[in-house]
C-alpha cells in the first residue's frame, strides 16, 4: 500500500491539513509538537486495554492494582482493603486458599480483571464513568459484588475515573466534581489519628482512635503542620509518660501507648496541644468502635484486658452519659460509632442531644439502604465513606449527595490496608466533604493522601478554599 493509499483509507489527508491550519492559526513556537497534540484529540477516546496484578497493601496483605490503558495513556489504581465489612457493605474476593497469603490472595480477582472485566469494558468512553461502573454492576449480577469481588471492580472504576481526567485534560478532582455536578473545590479538614487503641493495636484502650481536627488553620498546608507538630508533640509526652516503648504505631500510624481509659488518652492528647500553641485552633475526634466490645446490650470497656474485673461494663444509658462528661471536659467535636451497629434507638437518643457530629461506620457501612434508614431516624449526621464498601466511584458519588441532601458532615476515610493511592484526596475535594480521614501524619500510604492534598491546594492557587471552621457544612 502507497502512502496516499494509507492516508485515504484512514481518511488522514483531511485531519492532517486541520493540525497544520491550526498550528498556522496559533502561531505556535513549536509546530511538531502542537500538532502531534492536536492530532491525539482527534482520536476517538476509548479503553483499550486493562491489566490486572496482586500487590500487597500496608499491613502486607494481597489487594488489586489495575493498569488501565487509553488513546492518552496508562493509567493505575489500586484497592483498599479493611476488616470484613459483614453482612452490609460489599464483597472483597479472597481466594481462600490457606497454602498461599493465608487465605487472603486475591488471584481470583486479579483474573476475574484479565479475563471479564476487561473483555466488558475495552472500546468504552473514559469519561463515560457512570457506564463504566454500570457495565462492572451488570456483569457481577450479585447485590454485594461477590461474583467479581468489590475489590476488582473498584481498583477498575479508580483507573477509568483517571482515564476520564485525562481525557478532558483536567486534574481528577475536577473530573470528579464534574462527575458529581459540584462546582466548588474546597479542601478539608484532616482527622489526624494520634493514639490508636481497639482492635488495631495490642494496647488496653477500648476506642479504637482519638484525633485531631486542625479547624483552626488557614490552608490545608498549615493544617498539616499543625497536625505534624502535635504528633510529634505527642511522642515526647508519651515517651516522658511511659518510656519509648509507648510510641509504637498501630496499622494508620496512630501513637500506642499502653493506656486504660478514654481520659488517660485524651490528657496525653491535650497535653500535647497546650505544647503546640494551637490550643484554640484544633479540635478532638474519637472513634470508638463500639460494635467491638458489643455484648449483648451491654459495652465491655475492658474487652483486652487480660485481667478483667468484670465490673466495666455499660449500658447504652451510661454510654450516653460518659460521651456527655468528655464532650463537657474535652474540646471533643465527632464522635464516631458510639454504640453497636444494631443499636439504632441509643444511636438516636444520643444524636438527638445535639453535641457533637455522630458519624456512622460500621451503623452505615456505606450502605445506601442503611444510610437512607438512618437519615429518616435521624440515627446519626455524618457519613463515614469507606469507597471500597460500595466499589465503585459513581455509587460513592451517590451515597455522598444522599448525605449531603439530608445537612449530614461527611468523611472520607482511609482502610487499615491502604496503598501508596492517593485516590481518596482528590475524591474529598471534588465531592467537597469537608472532611478526611487518612490516619496519622506518618507512614507513607496515609501521607500519600495528605501530600497529595497539599500539591491540589497549591495548584488551585488562590482560588483554594481550605474548609476550616466551616468543616460540617461544605
Amino acid at each position: 500500500m502507497s502512502v496516499q493509499d494509507y492516508l485515504d483509507k484512514h481518511l488522514l489527508s483531511r485531519k492532517i491539513e486541520d493540525a497544520v491550519n491550526a498550528a498556522v492559526r496559533a502561531k505556535t513556537p513549536d509546530p511538531v509538537l502542537f500538532i502531534s497534540n492536536h492530532m491525539r484529540k482527534a482520536v476517538q477516546s476509548a479503553i483499550t486495554k486493562v491489566r490486572a496484578r496482586q500487590i500487597l497493601d500496608s499491613r502486607g496483605i494481597p489487594t488489586v492494582e489495575v493498569d488501565l490503558y487509553t488513546n492518552k495513556g496508562m493509567f493505575r489504581a489500586s484497592a483498599p482493603s479493611g476488616a470484613p465489612s459483614g453482612m452490609y457493605g460489599a464483597i472483597e474476593l479472597r481466594d481462600g486458599d490457606k497454602a498461599t497469603y493465608l487465605r487472603n490472595g486475591v488471584s481470583k480477582a486479579v483474573r476475574n480483571i484479565n479475563e471479564k472485566i476487561a473483555e466488558a469494558i475495552v472500546g468504552m468512553d473514559p469519561i463515560l464513568q457512570n457506564q463504566i461502573d454500570q457495565a462492572m454492576i451488570d456483569l457481577d449480577k450479585t447485590e454485594k459484588k461477590g461474583e467479581l469481588g468489590a475489590n476488582a471492580i473498584l481498583a477498575v472504576s479508580i483507573a477509568a475515573c483517571r482515564a476520564g481526567a485525562a481525557e478532558k485534560e483536567v486534574p481528577l478532582y475536577k473530573h470528579i466534581a464534574d462527575l458529581s455536578g459540584r462546582g466548588n473545590h474546597v479542601l478539608p479538614v484532616p482527622a489526624f489519628t494520634l493514639i490508636s487503641g481497639g482492635k488495631h493495636v495490642g494496647n488496653n484502650l477500648a476506642i479504637q482512635e482519638i484525633m485531631v481536627l486542625p479547624v483552626g488553620a488557614q490552608r490545608f498546608e498549615e493544617a498539616m503542620q499543625m497536625g505534624s507538630e502535635t504528633y510529634h508533640h505527642l511522642k515526647a509526652v508519651i515517651t516522658e509518660k511511659y518510656g519509648a516503648h509507648g510510641c509504637n504505631v498501630g496499622e494508620d500510624g496512630g501513637l500506642a501507648p499502653d493506656i486504660t481509659s478514654f481520659r488517660e488518652g485524651l490528657d496525653l492528647v491535650m497535653e500535647a496541644i497546650g505544647r503546640t500553641g494551637y490550643i484554640n485552633k484544633l479540635k478532638v475526634a474519637i472513634d470508638v468502635a463500639a460494635t467491638d466490645f458489643c455484648i449483648g446490650s451491654k459495652y465491655d470497656l475492658d474487652f483486652k484486658s487480660p485481667k478483667k474485673s468484670g465490673q466495666n461494663f455499660k449500658s447504652g444509658e451510661e454510654m450516653i452519659e460518659i460521651y456527655k462528661e468528655l464532650c463537657k471536659d474535652y474540646p471533643i467535636v465527632s464522635i464516631e460509632d458510639p454504640f453497636d451497629k444494631e443499636d439504632w434507638e441509643q444511636v438516636k437518643n444520643f444524636s438527638g442531644l445535639g453535641i457533637c457530629q455522630v458519624v456512622g461506620d460500621d451503623l452505615l457501612m456505606s450502605n445506601p439502604k442503611r444510610i437512607e434508614r438512618a437519615i429518616q431516624e435521624h440515627a446519626c449526621n455524618a457519613l463515614l465513606l469507606k469507597v471500597n464498601q460500595l466499589g465503585t466511584v459513581t455509587e460513592a458519588i451517590e451515597v455522598v449527595k444522599m448525605a449531603k441532601d439530608a445537612k449530614w458532615g461527611v468523611v472520607i476515610s482511609q482502610r487499615s490496608g491502604e496503598t501508596n493511592d492517593f485516590f481518596l484526596a482528590d475524591l474529598s475535594v471534588g465531592l467537597a466533604t469537608g472532611q478526611i480521614k487518612a490516619g496519622a501524619p506518618c507512614l507513607g500510604e496515609r501521607l500519600a493522601k495528605y501530600n497529595q492534598l497539599i500539591r491540589i491546594e497549591e495548584e488551585i492557587g488562590d482560588q483554594a478554599s481550605y474548609i476550616g471552621e466551616d468543616w460540617r457544612h461544605a
